[in-house]
């Protein structure tokens, strides 16, 4: 099974020497600076062996993204996506979506509903990515969830996660994989604004609809500023995790750097 995008062919991994130049770029992806790898080539063809999801992205010879994934237990009819990255020098060529898009055509072919993941929701390429782009949905809010991390991107950071979960047979999901993205405002009341030195600054949770913001590239706050990216960690945990908590609904993302949530019983 291949499927093609911008000159980039997406297929299942078999090959040893791909395992091994999976691990390699998912080193360079979370910059592992001689701690363990996100993955090993050992670990993935075990997982190759037992059927699980592991697929490149291919520009010619050169692998410039991977994918890889596993089952929930049968009656849940879920993939678990563990981990998914593009090379730096391949951004923008919507590799990710490729590989996205090859996952849940795997995943149909085998009878499964959904596909899981989980992604740090202060990174706003991801948040829109995820809930415009794929049309997912956020399930819930996960604290601390992978505790330390040692990798580059994550080191000193508490590991908070949004659960995704996408419901491949959804409208949203038929629509956003043909190249219709869930589109929402950023109105209603803000819950989390953010000032103008890029500062948490926290609003109000009445209202129906409520926004919850983010910055503009934590990434590059955590190295200019880790005790503002602290901040956001803390404030962003408190707020939509905390609407989360209370039943709330996150209905999409605004590329301008909103959550847009819909409160229940408001």
């Amino acid at each position: 099974m291949t499927m093609v995008a911008q000159n980039v062919v997406v297929r299942g991994l078999d090959e040893f020497t791909e395992l091994v130049a999976t691990q390699r770029l998912y080193e360079s992806i979370w910059r592992s600076s001689g701690n363990a790898p996100p993955v090993t080539a050992e670990l993935l063809r075990a997982m190759t062996k037992a059927g699980s999801y592991v697929a490149g992205a291919f520009d010619g010879d050169e692998l410039i993204g991977a994918c890889i994934g596993f089952c929930s237990p049968p009656d849940a009819g879920a993939l678990h996506s563990h981990i998914a990255g593009v090379a730096a020098s391949a951004r923008g060529r919507n590799v990710g979506f490729a590989l996205k898009l090859h996952q849940r055509t795997w995943a149909l072919e085998r009878g499964l509903r959904e596909v899981t993941w989980t992604f740090d929701p202060l990174v706003r390429r991801n948040a829109y990515f995820n809930l415009g782009k794929l049309g997912a949905d956020a399930a819930e809010y996960l604290p601390d969830f992978y505790g330390l991390m040692h990798d580059d991107i994550n080191a000193g950071e508490e590991s908070d996660r949004l659960l995704i979960r996408w419901r491949l047979g959804s409208p949203e999901a038929v629509a956003a994989c043909a190249g219709q993205p869930r589109v929402v405002s950023a109105t209603g009341a803000v819950a989390l604004g953010i000032s103008d030195d890029l500062r948490p600054v926290r609003g109000t949770c009445s209202g129906t609809t409520v926004l919850v913001a983010v910055p503009p590239d934590i990434e590059a706050l955590r190295v200019a500023n880790p005790p503002a990216a602290t901040e956001w960690r803390h404030a962003v945990r408190e707020v939509l995790g905390g609407l989360l908590a209370d039943g709330a609904r996150v209905t999409g993302f605004d590329r301008s750097g909103w959550y847009v949530v819909e409160r229940s019983g408001s």
